[in-house]
Parts: C-alpha cells; sequence; structure tokens
C-alpha cells in the first residue's frame, strides 16, 4: 500500500485549478458524507460513520490552541490536528495561522495519506456553504467580512461554482492586512482564460476598513446589497449591527448568511436579534409578512451537537434544538427527489403509492426543526414534542429517524429551481414544498459552522485521488505499518 504526501503548495495547486465539474464533484463527495452523518444511513454502532467530539489543549506560554480531531467512515480513518492563536492569548506573543495536518488511514489501518491541512481546512469549510450556495436563485453580489483563507475559498469556490452570476465582491476587513493583500493578488493573478471560463472576469472586488470615513453608510449598503454574506473572522463580538438586516428594509431581500469564523463559545460574528429574527414564530396574518423574504424558522448547521456546544452566537441566543437543523438533513431532502424522480421515471404507475407514502411521513406532525422548515403552523408554534436529545431528530440509526416527502423541487449546480416535474395532484405537498424551495432558494437562510472532521476525510480522501490521477504529490510504496 502506497502513502501519499502532499505539500500545502501542491494542494492549492490542485484546488485552484479545479474545472466546474471536479469542484461539483467535490461538493457531491461532502454532500453524501454530511447526508449519511445526518441521517443515519450509516450506524454508528457499527463503526461505519464516527464523528467524536474534538480535543483541545491550549497554552498559556505560546498562546497556541491545538484541536485534534478523530473521524472515520467506510472510506477510512482520519486524524486531524491543528493549532493556531487562542483567542485569548496575549495580544503581544506572535500570531499564530492556522495549520496542521491531516492523516488518513484505511479501514485496516495503514496510513494512506499525509496532508498539510491549511488550505485544505477552508476549502472543505467552504465546499460544505456551497451546498447551500448552490441553491440560491441569486448569486450577484457577495458580501465577505475577513480576508484570510477561510474568506478566500468561500470566495474562490463562489466564483467556481457561480461566476458566471457573480458582478460583485465587497470585503470587509478591520484593516489593510498582509491577509487582505494577499487575497486580492490571488484573485487578480489566477489566469484570464480561467476567468472566462467560470463567467467573472467582469467582476469587480473591493475593500473596505474602519479607517474609512464613510465606512458605516458603506458596510450598510455593502450588506443589504449582498445576495450572500460570508463571516470568515475568529470574532469576539458581532461583526455589525443586526437592525441593517432585521428592520423593514433589511428583511425585503432574502439573502445566505453564512458564518464559519467563529468557533468557541466566547466567540461570535452575527448579533443575536439576527438568530431571533430567522427563528421568530410567524403566524399567517402576521403585519407584513408576505412583504419580506420568506423565513424558515430555523439554523442551518454543520453538526447539531456541535452547535449548541461551541457555537458563541447559538449558545448567546438561546436557541433550543428544534430550531436549528443540520445542512446533511437538506441534503437528504435533495438525495431523496432525486431517487424519487428516477423512480418516477422508470415506474410512473407508482404515483399513487408516493402519495400515500407523502401522506404516511408528512413532517409537519413531527414537531421537529423539519417540520418548521416546510411552513407548518404547528412547528412554528412551539407546541410540538421536544428531542429527546440533542441529535438531529433523523441521525438515531437507520430504524429511527423520520421519512421526509418527495418530489422536491430539484435545483442544478447553478441554482435553476425546475418546475416541470412537480406534480399537480397533491396541493398540500405543493404547499410545504413551495415554502422549502421559496427559503433555500430566495428566502433568508442563515447557516452556522463550527467545523467537523468527517469533511477533512472525504475531501482528503478525495484531494488524494485527483493528486493520483494528474501524477501531482509524493508516494511512497509498500508503506504497511
Amino acid at each position: 500500500m502506497s502513502l501519499t504526501v502532499l505539500s500545502d503548495e501542491q494542494i492549492q495547486g490542485l484546488l485552484e485549478n479545479l474545472s466546474h465539474p471536479e469542484a461539483d464533484q467535490f461538493v457531491d463527495v461532502v454532500k453524501n458524507a454530511l447526508h449519511e452523518y445526518s441521517t443515519g444511513t450509516q450506524s454508528i454502532q457499527d463503526g461505519t460513520v464516527h464523528q467524536p467530539e474534538r480535543t483541545v489543549i491550549s497554552s498559556k506560554i505560546t498562546g497556541a490552541t491545538t484541536l485534534f480531531m478523530p473521524s472515520c467512515s467506510t472510506l477510512g480513518h482520519a486524524v486531524k490536528v491543528v493549532t493556531l492563536s487562542s483567542p485569548s492569548a496575549d495580544p503581544s506573543l506572535p500570531a499564530i495561522r492556522p495549520t496542521g495536518s491531516v492523516t488518513l488511514y484505511s479501514p485496516e489501518g495503514p496510513p494512506v495519506g499525509f496532508l498539510h491541512a491549511q488550505n485544505l481546512t477552508a476549502f472543505r469549510t467552504a465546499l460544505a456553504s456551497s451546498c447551500l450556495l448552490i441553491k440560491r436563485a441569486t448569486v450577484r453580489t457577495l458580501t465577505v467580512f475577513g480576508s484570510g483563507l477561510q474568506a478566500y475559498w468561500h470566495i474562490r469556490l463562489a466564483l467556481m461554482l457561480r461566476g458566471d452570476s457573480i458582478r460583485q465582491v465587497y470585503i470587509i476587513n478591520r484593516r489593510f492586512s498582509d491577509n487582505a493583500r494577499n487575497t486580492f493578488k490571488k484573485l487578480s493573478g489566477i489566469p484570464r482564460e480561467i476567468k472566462e471560463r467560470e463567467g467573472w472576469d467582469q467582476a469587480e472586488f473591493s475593500l473596505l476598513t474602519p479607517g474609512y470615513g464613510e465606512f458605516d453608510r458603506l458596510q450598510k449598503d455593502h450588506l443589504r446589497a449582498a445576495d450572500v454574506i460570508y463571516c470568515c473572522t475568529p470574532s469576539t463580538e458581532d461583526l455589525f449591527d443586526a437592525s441593517i438586516l432585521t428592520n423593514h428594509e433589511g428583511r425585503r431581500k432574502g439573502r445566505l448568511i453564512v458564518a464559519v469564523g467563529s468557533y468557541k463559545r466566547n466567540m461570535r460574528e452575527l448579533p443575536k436579534e439576527l438568530l431571533l429574527q430567522a427563528t421568530k414564530t410567524h403566524t399567517a396574518g402576521h403585519l407584513h409578512y408576505h412583504k419580506h423574504a420568506t423565513e424558515g424558522g430555523v439554523l442551518v448547521v454543520d453538526t447539531l451537537d456541535g452547535a449548541l456546544k461551541e457555537a458563541g452566537e447559538i449558545i448567546d441566543a438561546g436557541l433550543e434544538p428544534k430550531q436549528l437543523v443540520e445542512l446533511g438533513e437538506l441534503v437528504m431532502i435533495h438525495r431523496l427527489a432525486k431517487e424519487e424522480d428516477e423512480s418516477l421515471a422508470s415506474q410512473s404507475s407508482e404515483t399513487s403509492s408516493v402519495s400515500e407514502s407523502f401522506d404516511r411521513s408528512d413532517p409537519a406532525s413531527t414537531g421537529t426543526a423539519m417540520s418548521t422548515v416546510y411552513g407548518s403552523e404547528s412547528g412554528n408554534s412551539g407546541s410540538g414534542s421536544k428531542r429527546s436529545s440533542s441529535r438531529s431528530p433523523s441521525r438515531r440509526g437507520s430504524s429511527g429517524g423520520f421519512s421526509l416527502p418527495f418530489h422536491h423541487r430539484r435545483s442544478s449546480s447553478r441554482g435553476v429551481v425546475s418546475d416541470d416535474r412537480q406534480p399537480k395532484q397533491q396541493p398540500q405537498q405543493s404547499g410545504q414544498d413551495n415554502h422549502l424551495a421559496r427559503w433555500l432558494t430566495a428566502g433568508n437562510v442563515i447557516y452556522k459552522s463550527v467545523g467537523l472532521g468527517l469533511m477533512d476525510l472525504v475531501v482528503g480522501f478525495e484531494i488524494i485521488r485527483l493528486a493520483k490521477e494528474k501524477g501531482v504529490g509524493s508516494t511512497v510504496e509498500g508503506f504497511s505499518s
């Protein structure tokens, strides 16, 4: 068995030059992993998919925090080790940029890969965010807080996947730093043929810092104009005033808001009022309800367990498990829709049984976060039964999960929603499905990520596959112990 060793420069080179189909392949790999994690299609008891809690070690002497993140799946096992500056470190100590490695093992134990983790970490985090980005109907303007690798890869993947519609990228940073210079240099240094191929050769980029006299006004304008807002800073306080997006004018437009920079209880990027607005109970007669962008009634998270323990914004807002839904559950909806479409194509005579399945598995009756997503008033009322644990409702083993309705509208990799497969004989289903589609494609969707080691594992194996295909990296043959 061979061991593949990849440096950070080699990984960056591979990822920078992904074609659109290759980028789509990476997104699909992450979707499948999140689906398995959230829905219990692979049982933890069987030892096939497991994501233990991370172990954290901090040093007051060096100001460093080191994270140890093991994971396993059907592909094999992985251990990721990352060291970075602690948020509470003495400011006089040298800053430590996030750096480390991912070691990958075969299911039988021998190591198969040793990968530098710097670009890999930022890339896989942006990949998960892209699972929501590709569903959006309109992606013309990006507003990005931060200018490090997380910010760069969120911008870069958005350009790869939706570059044909992106026309403006606003970067907001606390100062004009080396990171900001490097980010602009890397974006401008991308060959013109790649920019033209991805469709963003005419896009404009700008940087805003608090030192500019019109900062407050321009920040508000940039946030209001954004179709997608990326928050990629290790901040311990809100990045902007909530009222910019929660008042009447701010809520006229739906946005995808992604927060990936904060990862501990004392850290936060999004204001509490914004989260409470997104999960607020609304009734059909609510004033101005139909004039505002659709709300899902929940926040999307990568891991429910991790978000409840480590996401400072969610903890500060006092949100409960029923107000959070894992990204893997939304991926499951897409997968079921695809499988059902394929089934209907070959067995169109079974439509009636599909309808019966929907009647038996109406998510509005589950009392979970998913019932809120489907626009159920009973789900929004808060009177449904609470989860008995912090686990996502369908991550209780394959026999204990709830079923979801079929025939959801499908979205392509460019985020265009197709209506031509929507059945017309199921009005109840259509109403719930319309709410879900409006929310995911044009509503206010907030996604909070604290990191999931399982993504390092699956993305790492995919990078190794791509590296071997393109002859990149060092290989040690016969490595078995």
